[in-house]
């Protein structure tokens, strides 16, 4: 599905995938996304934001702007890739203690789609906290993309052999289904 001058935000959080995030911006481009990076703040050591920047065209945010600073577009879509245990979790809370949680806190109320595409390993999946927050966000009509034919957890210490098979076209097809 095509979004000639929709705005995708795509929060990237500090785990494995991060650094190819670059793959998705591409994929969402093709499809006439214009994307708006906002990491969280680990996740700014794992990624390469003056790549980033050169290919979306837009600074990469991490924390609130400065008043004198210009606002990024509204979003019309969220894609959250690769989400954290701990951001999913924070997410779910509603707590906002970064300006990627704060966005993400307050689309729901602004009626902003939000595609959630996981990285965690099986033993962080199975805590009950990060079963409850899945439930929580698919309760408020947040899409994550968690369980069999979506996002499937790797054990511990194994995550960097999961890294090529990381599905983001389909957090883009759901995306898209979501929209349609």
């Amino acid at each position: 599905m095509t979004q000639p001058g929709k705005v995708l935000y795509v929060i990237v959080c500090a785990a494995g995938p991060a650094p190819y995030v670059g793959q998705l911006v591409t994929m969402a481009q093709d499809q006439g996304w214009t994307v708006q990076i906002i990491a969280t703040p680990p996740a700014l050591s794992f990624i390469d934001a003056p790549q980033l920047e050169q290919q979306t065209g837009r600074p990469v945010r991490s924390q609130y702007r400065n008043p004198d600073e210009p606002r990024s577009p509204r979003a019309d879509a969220i894609i959250v890739a690769p989400a954290t245990y701990n951001t999913i979790n924070k997410f779910a809370q509603g707590i906002a203690d970064t300006y990627a949680l704060g966005v993400l806190s307050e689309a729901p109320g602004l009626d902003i789609p939000v595609v959630v595409l996981p990285f965690v390993n099986s033993a962080l999946a199975s805590r009950a906290p990060f079963r409850r927050s899945v439930e929580d966000l698919r309760a408020e009509g947040i899409r994550v993309l968690f369980g069999p034919g979506q996002f499937e957890p790797h054990p511990p210490n194994s995550g960097g052999d999961r890294i090529d098979a990381y599905p983001w076209k389909r957090a883009l097809a759901e995306l898209a289904e979501l929209l349609s």
